[in-house]
C-alpha cells in the first residue's frame, strides 16, 4: 500500500482485520438474532430489528473492502498500521472533505444494503 490517500485510503491491514472481524460479528448477531425470533415464534415485524446487525456488518465489511474507516474519515485521522506503519491527523482541508465524503458513501452503501437483505429476510419469513 502506498499509504494514506485523500478519500480512497486511510487504514491499514491491522485497522482492516478489525473492521472485518467486527463486520462478521455483525452478520452472526444477525443471524442469531432472526433465528432466535423464529424460535420464539415472535411476530414477524420483529424481524426487522435484524437491520441494526446488518448495518453494522456491512459498515465493518465495507470498511476493510474499501481500506477506509468512516470515523477516521469523519475525524480527520489514519492510521496504516500493519501497512505503513504510520498514523496521524488528516490537516488539509480538501483532503478531509474528500475523506468525509467517503465516509458518508460508505454509510450510504451499508444502510441500503442492510434494508435490502433486511427486506429479503422480512420477505421470505413471510412467504413461508
Amino acid at each position: 500500500m502506498a499509504g494514506y490517500q485523500p478519500g480512497v485510503c486511510n487504514i491499514g491491514r491491522d485497522e482492516r482485520r478489525k473492521r472485518r472481524v467486527a463486520g462478521i460479528a455483525g452478520f452472526l448477531g444477525a443471524a442469531a438474532y432472526v433465528g432466535g425470533v423464529l424460535w420464539f415464534g415472535l411476530p414477524e415485524r420483529y424481524l426487522l430489528g435484524s437491520f441494526a446487525f446488518l448495518f453494522g456488518g456491512f459498515v465493518g465489511v465495507f470498511q476493510d473492502y474499501f481500506r477506509f474507516c468512516v470515523a477516521f474519515g469523519a475525524l480527520a485521522r489514519y492510521d496504516l498500521s500493519g501497512s505503513a506503519d504510520d498514523a496521524g491527523s488528516v490537516t488539509d482541508a480538501e483532503a478531509v472533505a474528500r475523506d468525509r465524503k467517503r465516509a458518508v458513501q460508505i454509510l450510504a452503501a451499508a444502510v441500503i444494503s442492510a434494508a435490502v437483505v433486511t427486506g429479503i429476510v422480512y420477505g421470505v419469513v413471510a412467504a413461508l
